[in-house]
């Protein structure tokens, strides 16, 4: 049996990372439902502490998540979830940004532009690619 997957990445401000990742892939920050958030609270399924105002619209404080935007069938979600500590040390897993050769100079200066920072270029025979990482320190690489 094949399973479906969704990719997490810990950090401290998953509103501002999903954002900032949305933009740098094309992809769209999923909405979240205001008026199920108010619900929840006034039922007392969640408390005020559990939530957060982002761009003036009341969100879940714990994540927040992107999409391609021709959906789920054509790449996994990707979750930004909130966690007191930052980052240490290097990633076990990354993405991979396939832009492709040509295009690999400008989107890397495009993503620098966004806030994201150069760590060092790769090659491996004919293949090569940029390692990055993005505003909280997350490593990444376009290809």
């Amino acid at each position: 049996m094949a399973y479906d997957v969704q990719i997490v990445q810990d950090c401290r401000d998953p509103h501002t990372l999903a954002d900032w990742w949305a933009e740098a892939l094309g992809w769209e920050v999923e909405p979240q439902d205001e008026a199920f958030i108010e619900r929840m609270v006034a039922e007392g399924h969640a408390s005020e502490a559990d939530t957060t105002r982002h761009r003036g619209r009341l969100v879940w404080r714990e994540g927040a998540a992107i999409r391609h935007p021709e959906g789920l069938e054509r790449a996994p979600r990707v979750l930004f979830q909130l966690v007191p500590e930052g980052k240490q040390g290097k990633n076990r897993m990354h993405l991979d940004v396939r832009v492709g050769a040509d295009k690999r100079e400008a989107e890397v200066k495009r993503l620098v532009e966004m806030g994201a920072s150069v760590l060092h270029e790769g090659r491996q025979g004919p293949h090569t690619w940029v390692t990055m990482a993005d505003p909280e320190g997350n490593e990444f690489c376009v290809a």
